[in-house]
């Protein structure tokens, strides 16, 4: 009976540790994530930047009637 219960009592414990390790997993692929964008905004940051002074441009010129043109 004894032997059982610690069979039980170390089953428990076994989970608790894989939740641990799940969290771990999760926090490696947040990070490989967000390490991915870093690295799509510095290789595109010159294409990037010049969109948004286009958009820029286009918003300040909007009431002037000159109209933008669409990339």
């Amino acid at each position: 009976m004894l032997e059982f219960l610690r069979i039980m009592l170390d089953a428990r414990f076994a989970a608790r540790d894989e939740r641990g390790a799940s969290a771990v997993e999760y926090g490696l692929l947040i990070a490989g994530i967000a390490a991915l964008i870093v690295a799509v905004v510095f290789a595109f940051n010159g294409t990037i930047t010049g969109l948004f002074d286009k958009t820029e441009n286009c918003i300040a010129t909007s009431g002037t009637g000159t109209g933008c043109s669409r990339p």
